[in-house]
Formats: C-alpha cells, structure tokens, sequence
C-alpha cells in the first residue's frame, strides 16, 4: 500500500534519475582521456558541473560529425571537456573527408578556437588540451571573444556559446557577423535550471540575462531555432544571415 504522506516532486525526481542514468546505458562512452579529464574537473575546479559531461560531450561530437565544420568557434573553455568533445568529431570528419570548406579550401585540416576570458583557469586547462589525442585540432585563447575572435579573420560554420550568461545577447551580436551562412550556433544552459519560469529568480542577473537571450534569438529573423531541454536547456540556431 502506498503511503499517503509520499513526497510527488520525491517520486518525480527519483523517475527522473532513472531515465537519466538508462539514457547514458544507451549512449556511446566517453573516451578514457575524457573520463579522466571531467574526474579531474570535479576534483580539483570549483563548479565543476559547469563541465559539458558525458551526454552532452557525446551530443556536441555528433553534431560536429553531422555538420563537419571548417572552423568552430567556442565561447567558455571552462576545463576544456567540451573544446575536446568537438575536436574528437572533428579528427573524425578529416579522417573521413567530405568536410565542409565553404570557400575555404578542402574539407580536411578544420580547427576550434576556444576562448576562455578567465585567465586563472589557463594552466589547468592548456595542460589538459595540449596532451589530449586531439591537441592539433585546437587553439586555445584567453580573451574576450568580443574582442578577438574578429583578428582571427576566420568565418565559422558551428559555434558553442557557454560562456557568461548575462552578456549572452552582446556574445551573440558579437559572434554572428562571423559565421557563414549557413552555420549553426549551439547555445548552452537556455532553460537555466528551469529559473527561466521561476518568479523567484526575476532578480537574479544570470536567470535575467538568459531570458533577455531567448526572447532576442525568438525574435530575431536573421536565425531559426530549437530549445532542446538536455541537462538544463540547449537551443539550435541556424543562422541564415548575419
């Protein structure tokens, strides 16, 4: 008999853990390099669950696969697990061949520049890049991607924006005249842990600045989107011009 004083949001919780925990059963494995690197990540970083994780390193690799870009551009290196993901599907794709050169050359020899504008986090992270299998494939910037990202003088077919959530808009204007037609922007934590809804957190500067973010991108004819609610919200653009 089921107790009548049984916490619902308890039950709900619990089925959810559950359905997290089949969902990795039944997706590819991480790397060992990975699994070491996010080990580390939660060890010795403070909020480390700003790393991507499994699921979505996973998830960020097929869509390099799927879309073989030429050049990535990533906004928030954090610890480097996600940079890494998109550089695994990246060796796959110049393995492979038939990348996508937009005017650029042959579809081979892609990169990610991944720009990280806290400095403290540098020699942690530029370790754990630079002796990764996939070091080739990565230039790792500190910076204001606002700023740096134009002297590049690259155009990008896929973006990832993880960087700070109340400037998410200003990133997004900044980063946009790079892509090429085309492209697609991956923009990462779009429902927040649910603040997006939540009267509670109408104050908070973070849960305001991805509000303001995904009424522009709604409201912005340049771009199509989808939210996808994976961990806590990430939306797909398609930028049709910039």
């Amino acid at each position: 008999m089921k107790s009548k004083t049984q916490d619902p949001n308890h039950t709900t919780l619990a089925g959810e853990r559950l359905l997290d925990e089949y969902v990795l059963e039944h997706s590819d494995d991480e790397p060992e390099y990975l699994y070491r690197l996010w080990r580390a990540t939660n060890v010795h970083l403070l909020h480390g669950r700003m790393a991507s994780g499994r699921l979505q390193g996973r998830l960020l690799k097929m869509f390099v696969e799927m879309i073989r870009p030429k050049n990535i551009l990533e906004v928030g290196t954090f610890s480097g697990y996600s940079a890494l993901c998109m550089a695994e599907g990246l060796a796959n794709v110049n393995v492979n061949g038939n990348g996508n050169d937009n005017g650029n050359g042959n579809g081979n020899g892609g990169k990610i520049y991944t720009f990280e504008i806290n400095d403290e986090q540098e020699p942690f992270t530029r370790k754990w890049i630079v002796e990764s299998p996939w070091a080739e494939y990565v230039t790792f910037i500190i910076g204001d991607v606002a700023e740096k990202a134009k002297e590049l003088g690259v155009k990008f077919d896929m973006a990832f924006l993880d960087g700070d959530k109340k400037t998410y808009v200003e990133t997004y204007e900044a980063i946009l005249p790079l892509m090429n037609p085309g492209a697609f922007i991956l923009a990462d934590n779009t429902l927040w842990d649910g603040h997006v809804i939540d009267p509670e957190y109408d104050r908070d500067h973070q849960t305001q600045g991805i509000r303001r973010f995904n009424d522009h991108i709604k409201n912005d004819p340049r771009v199509s989107r989808v939210i996808l609610p994976l961990r806590d919200g990430l939306t797909i653009i398609r930028v049709h011009s910039s």
